[in-house]
């Protein structure tokens, strides 16, 4: 187990990780809603903007990181992959479902990652580690509204497209994790990930395929200069800021902990949507909330207790 003070650190940063990743949805919401902007047009352009200032980045002060990452290209495509499958079903599922909704749905993660973690990196799966996740997963369906049955029946792309999005927010942690394992910095896998992610939304826009709107032109704003700079802030900001805390912490924390603890975003996502995006915040997803905030609180809890009670 990780001494108290890397695990308190890991927390911490995993916390402002999901406090920055909270506003992503208002802005998504914002220019699919306001500019019309196609989901998949987005998805494309935030990596590509967000590949480009780490690989600035890097190149300017940290290029070591940048050769580091050739070593481990097979992975680094497959991550741009997972991460690209995620941006791509997350957006989708914000522009069907609202900003709230579709993040609440992205964190079903927390259970497919916890089975996971378990599996394959032999991460502890215990009575207290289950009960924090079954109180997220009761969190997510009084938020999500997944208690009333017409909100399945009504809505289908959108919550098939926010569970894919969960299974490859799951996928995504894990892979942060395996990384942290082999020593690969956040600023390589962040900068490579990106990267191909941006190739491959690339190439699913140019593809001649049935999309129903959720992709077009990838100069859909045109001279639309106010939506390329929120465009270009969503990219820089929340996603630089939330994906780059999210992979530190998971130097320091299980991958189903980081999870756990990022699953407070949909009570962060549904508190701005409710002041900036007039999104209805009723007592079930307070509630719901409540439960998602308990399940982490427990777990660190236990983790507290089992350090002070584990002999030395």
């Amino acid at each position: 187990m990780p001494n108290t003070a890397g695990l308190n650190k890991g927390y911490l940063i995993a916390f402002v990780a999901t406090a920055i990743w909270s506003t992503t949805a208002i802005f998504i919401r914002y220019l699919t809603v306001n500019y019309h902007l196609p989901p998949l047009v987005l998805a494309f352009w935030r990596d590509l903007f967000a590949a480009f200032a780490l690989g600035i980045f890097a190149l300017l002060f940290k290029p070591a990181h940048l050769k580091s990452g050739l070593g481990h290209l097979k992975f680094l495509i497959l991550y741009g992959l997972v991460l690209t499958l995620f941006n791509a079903t997350w957006t989708i599922s914000v522009y069907y479902n609202g900003a709230a909704v579709s993040t609440v749905l992205a964190y079903s993660s927390g259970a497919f990652t916890a089975v996971l973690g378990w599996k394959l990196f032999h991460e502890r799966l215990d009575s207290i580690k289950i009960l924090a996740v079954l109180l997220s997963l009761a969190g997510c369906i009084l938020v999500s509204g997944a208690h009333h049955l017409e909100s399945w029946q009504l809505n289908t792309a959108g919550v098939v497209s926010g569970l894919v999005s969960g299974l490859m927010m799951a996928f995504y942690s894990l892979m942060g994790r395996w990384a942290s394992h082999k020593k690969v910095s956040p600023l390589t896998s962040l900068t490579y990930s990106f990267g191909f992610a941006a190739v491959f939304l690339l190439a699913i826009n140019l593809a001649p395929l049935p999309k129903e709107g959720l992709s077009g032109d990838l100069f859909f704003l045109g001279p639309a200069i106010s939506a390329w700079l929120v465009l270009a802030f969503l990219a820089v900001g929340p996603t630089i800021g939330g994906y780059g805390l999210y992979t530190t912490s998971l130097m320091y924390l299980p991958a189903s902990v980081a999870n756990l603890i990022a699953t407070l975003e949909p009570t962060l996502t549904a508190v701005l949507a409710y002041f900036f995006l007039s999104e209805q915040l009723t007592t079930p997803q307070i509630l719901g909330s409540a439960l998602i905030l308990s399940g982490v609180l427990f777990l660190r809890w236990s983790e507290n207790r089992q350090k002070i009670t584990s002999p030395t």
